[in-house]
Order: structure tokens, then C-alpha cells, then sequence
């Protein structure tokens, strides 16, 4: 069963620089299926979903480890199989001498015109993977960014609109 998210809804969350929670609101809970004691301390890979593309994890973890923010659609796992899109933008959290210390993510429900996008395009990347990698998946991605002169995040923005 596919879950949405309402439109006012905010996801949030907090890990450690290795993605273990730290912290989660009511709402991820929810969406989720998950109690806060279920949650904290365990990898944020707890709601991965299997029909998510690992090159979209990949670029999100380069970005961020790299001080940079990201947005990015992704496809959540439930406590009980269901699924759940999310528009999501993940930043990196600093001490104060500018080290990174975690990451702090707010998901908002995904415009679904861009979703018509998205899935086609997870479902080509998934297959690549499958079948070559995840530097093949990787490729389709950049491709398309290169065709379109855009950058990830400018390409993600502007499909949200």
C-alpha cells in the first residue's frame, strides 16, 4: 500500500555522521510505523526502500560528506512494507569550528507532476543497476542533468515547482 503524506506535513530527522538517528518528530513516526525507541540509534537505512536507486544515496552522501546540502524524491519503506514518497533536502549539521557533526533532514510531501517523473526514471536507474551497477544507474542520472545544463539539485527544484 502506497501512504502520502498531507500537505502541510513536515518529516524531520537527525543522524550522526554515520546515519544513525538522533532524533525523529511525531510525523516520521507516523509515516513510518515506527516508535521513537524503534528509531533511535538505528541506521536511517531502517526505512530504505528497495525500489529506491542506490546511485541516489551514493550522490546524496558525497554531497553532504562534502559540506554541500541536496534535495532529493525518495521512496520510504514501513515498518509494515508499505511505501511513501518524500521530497526530501538534507543538510549537513557543523560544530562550531565548522566540523561536520550530522545531518538534519525535512521531508514535505512531492509534488506529484514531478513524481510522473521520478518513477520512470528510478525504475530506469534500478534496472542499470541491477544489470551493470551503480556507476551504470550513476550514468543515466548524469546524462540527463548533462542534457538538460542543469545541476542534481537545480534539476530536483524545478520539477517540485
Amino acid at each position: 500500500m502506497l501512504k502520502q503524506m498531507q500537505k502541510n506535513d513536515f518529516i524531520i530527522s537527525k543522524t550522526d555522521t554515520k546515519g544513525r538517528i538522533t532524533y525523529t518528530n511525531k510525523i516520521f513516526m507516523d509515516m513510518a510505523g515506527y516508535t521513537e525507541e524503534e528509531l533511535l540509534g538505528k541506521a536511517h537505512s531502517i526505512v530504505r526502500h528497495p525500489d529506491m536507486p542506490k546511485a541516489v544515496f551514493k550522490l546524496l552522501w558525497e554531497m553532504v560528506q562534502g559540506s554541500e546540502e541536496i534535495f532529493a524524491y525518495v521512496i520510504n519503506k514501513t515498518k509494515s512494507g508499505d511505501a511513501y514518497w518524500v521530497f526530501a533536502n538534507v543538510t549537513p549539521s557543523f560544530d562550531e569550528h565548522g566540523k561536520i557533526i550530522g545531518y538534519y533532514s525535512v521531508r514535505r510531501m512531492p509534488n506529484p507532476k514531478a513524481l510522473e517523473l521520478i518513477k520512470p526514471l528510478y525504475a530506469q536507474m534500478l534496472q542499470a543497476e541491477k544489470s551493470a551497477g551503480v556507476q551504470a544507474s550513476t550514468k543515466i542520472l548524469t546524462d540527463i542533468l548533462h542534457d538538460k545544463g542543469v545541476s542534481y539539485n537545480e534539476f530536483i527544484i524545478d520539477i517540485q515547482q
